[in-house]
């Protein structure tokens, strides 16, 4: 098979939660176990970070890449989904995975495959794996999928355990409340690691400690810590922060490129969890700035709160759940302009009627359909969208979408893409 043959086998062969949703689910590890021991258990073979929660978990893995890439450590990356190209889920030192490397992968373990019948994401870990024990690199970070105690990541020993934090998303598989979502995600605290959570939300905190408590290990609540504070406005490249531990200055005048609001929750959790492994890895904290200032250009992160353009001003964010898109629009209404153009699309196995009604009424929305199985239908989205009180007309391609708001917009006005990571894949 060559490259493109290989992905059409992941994509359309396997159960992938990305595409189809619910199928792809695994109630168990025991399909990663099967894989990982045909592949020799490479995860026991290198260091790691493990970080699961709702929202922020991928932000925070590309700082923390970023600041042992820049600390001389040949660091390997794991999240999920991609934008772009499959092998953005797999990288070393911002570098993503070969083609070859992918199609070796497929055709060594075929056979394998067709006996354990492992899903999309779980194959995906087990070739992140091997090829970081190949490699051999110093430091992985390793984002979870949605979850934590079933999450096929859940099998490495790692150095470290963050949650970010815990919303309401995936209840389909996580349960149906806060504390049955922070509980599942509280299983990535393994035996005398020590866990970082990055928000501390009364409701919950008490399943981290007692989840820390039974297995032994040090928890560390980040924002009862660290304090960003935000020293000028974005200039569209950077935001300036001066960042306070316990009350005394750590480090001043940080330039963060991440430019969304939502990111000084992510700053926080992440100088945290380089603290706490500083004298370990003898990482100063004039690694840590120059590592998160140097986050885009060492990983390549993209579609957080990412400026497409200056004129008109054009942003997208991947953010999709109830505090996602609550933390976009509370940033939008931060900005002056005069029209909003809101390019917007859906999954359809999410329950989006909440998530309509946080939408700015104001706005003219361009209702579209991304081009995956899994997207809602963009008549659909637009009726849902008319009983919600939002006005637009529905196109059927993102790019479409795109460039119809694009021309309907003036010099003043501001553009914004998202609703679903898949819609801002189509125009970063």
């Amino acid at each position: 098979m060559n490259y493109s043959e290989t992905l059409d086998y992941l994509f359309s062969q396997l159960p992938m939660y990305q595409r189809i949703g619910e199928a792809a689910y695994k109630a168990n590890l025991d399909n990663t176990i099967a894989l990982l021991k045909v592949l020799k258990n490479p995860h026991q073979n290198f260091k790691s970070i493990h970080i699961a929660g709702t929202n922020g978990k991928g932000s925070v893995a590309h700082l923390l890449a970023s600041v042992f890439q820049t600390a001389g450590y040949k660091t390997g990356l794991y999240t999920s989904p991609h934008l772009l190209d499959f092998r953005e889920r797999i990288k070393i030192n911002g570098q993503m995975i070969s083609e070859e490397k992918v199609v070796d992968f497929v055709r060594q373990n075929k056979s394998s495959f067709e006996d354990i019948k492992p899903s999309f994401f779980e194959m995906t870990v087990g070739l992140a794996f091997q090829y970081f024990s190949e490699e051999e690199v110093d430091m992985a970070i390793i984002e979870t999928g949605m979850g934590g105690r079933l999450d096929s990541t859940n099998l490495i020993n790692p150095e470290l355990s963050i949650i970010t934090n815990i919303g309401m998303d995936h209840m389909r598989f996580l349960g149906d409340t806060i504390e049955k979502i922070a509980a599942e995600k509280a299983e990535i605290i393994k035996k005398d690691i020590p866990v970082i959570i990055g928000k501390t939300q009364p409701d919950i905190k008490s399943i981290f400690i007692n989840k820390a408590r039974d297995v032994g290990s040090k928890i560390y609540f980040a924002d009862e810590h660290f304090d960003v504070k935000l020293l000028t406005g974005s200039n569209w490249d950077y935001n300036e922060y001066d960042i306070w531990k316990d009350s005394e200055l750590y480090i001043d005048q940080l330039q963060c490129p991440l430019l969304g609001d939502y990111q000084s929750e992510n700053l926080i959790t992440s100088f945290q969890a380089c603290h706490l492994l500083a004298d370990k890895f003898g990482i100063s904290k004039s690694l840590v700035k120059e590592g998160i200032e140097d986050v885009i250009v060492n990983t390549g992160l993209k579609g957080r709160w990412q400026i497409l353009s200056k004129n008109p001003l054009t942003i997208c964010d991947t953010g999709h759940n109830k505090d996602g898109i609550s933390a976009v629009v509370s940033q939008l209404q931060k900005i002056n302009y005069d029209q909003l153009h809101f390019v917007i699309g859906f999954v359809n196995d999410k329950d989006i009627s909440g998530l309509l009604h946080l939408l700015p009424q104001h706005a003219e929305y361009y209702f579209c359909k991304a081009n995956i199985p899994r997207a809602m239908d963009e008549k659909e989205l637009e009726e849902m969208a008319h009983k919600a009180g939002l006005r637009g007309n529905s196109y059927g391609s993102v790019r479409e979408a795109y460039n119809s708001a694009r021309n309907n917009s003036g010099r003043s006005d501001l553009v914004f893409i998202g609703g679903s990571t898949f819609v801002v894949a189509e125009v970063v």
